[in-house]
């Protein structure tokens, strides 16, 4: 397909701005092509996506210079680019993280997987209790832990160079001094607290290595360290099953996710480790997506 936007050198009506590009985006095959298109002109213009509406409504003009600028983002969006790393932003619960190449893209569907840690470290009963994410990626499960857990002691871990450029910056973004970002295969990550953590939630790479993924954003810009797991996709899954029995204390819990088709295997593999309690639970959509158990 051949794209051939028009590009505005004057000011131009919002409303026909953000048409024109939803257009634009429809035609490129992006979801939801009319919320990013007012997703893009809202971070332009230092605007929520409710108030690019109301401004819509009021008859409101892009600057010749931001309507270039705008212009060139759809461009890249239509081009499958993610959103998240042509605005440098990607919402996580109640944080907006950096994001951009070489750290895998936070995902609605994970912000309800950190859930059942969060609430496990909600329920220790110590003054500090203790979390680990093993696999950090930009540190959006560490932080959310961290930030709304705040009596909580959390590690974000991390062996991709690139990742962890982005976890130390959203540590540093999100002043969560509860929080510590470490650089080391999850593996061989905190043997200094084996036997002492209440928590270890991971969202390892889980996708099997012939499987491609169909979306463009995740198969063309999402890192493939982040996305492949070996033959049958459950390579690093067992490395945290074992990493988490070495690290929980007896009764701590481990929280995974997974793809939609792996709940009985993962299920299986942690019976066979020694896991007690396994249990799989539904996404919003319906979906096998996060398997937790107790050491």
């Amino acid at each position: 397909m051949t794209l051939e936007p028009t590009r505005h050198a004057e000011p131009q009506p919002l409303a026909l701005a953000v048409a024109e590009a939803t257009a634009l985006l429809e035609r490129a095959g992006v979801p939801s092509a009319r919320v990013d298109a007012e997703l893009l002109i809202g971070h332009i213009l230092g605007l929520s996506r409710g108030q690019v509406q109301a401004k819509s409504m009021m008859d409101a003009t892009v600057p010749a210079s931001d309507n270039a600028r705008f212009t060139a983002y759809v461009e890249r969006r239509a081009a499958r680019e993610p959103l998240q790393h042509i605005t440098g932003k990607a919402p996580f619960r109640s944080m907006e993280l950096s994001i951009g190449p070489g750290a895998f893209v936070p995902r609605p569907e994970t912000e309800q997987v950190a859930q059942f840690a969060i609430d496990a470290l909600r329920s220790v009963p110590g003054p500090q209790p203790v979390g680990v994410d093993l696999g950090t990626g930009s540190g959006a499960i560490a932080l959310a832990m961290a930030t709304e857990v705040p009596h909580s002691k959390v590690w974000g871990v991390e062996n991709s160079p690139e990742a962890y450029i982005w976890a130390r910056r959203n540590l540093a973004e999100t002043g969560a001094h509860n929080a510590t970002m470490i650089f080391i295969d999850l593996a061989d990550a905190l043997p200094e607290l084996n036997g002492t953590v209440d928590v270890v939630i991971s969202n390892p790479p889980y996708i099997p290595r012939d499987a491609i993924p169909r979306d463009p954003e995740v198969r063309l810009f999402d890192p493939e360290h982040a996305l492949y797991g070996g033959e049958d996709g459950l390579d690093v899954v067992h490395a945290v099953s074992a990493t988490g029995l070495r690290l929980l204390h007896a009764g701590g819990t481990l929280v995974m996710e997974h793809g939609e088709m792996q709940g009985a295997a993962i299920a299986a593999l942690l019976r066979a480790d020694g896991w007690n309690a396994v249990a799989t639970h539904r996404d919003l959509l319906g979906r096998d997506r996060a398997t937790t158990a107790l050491r």
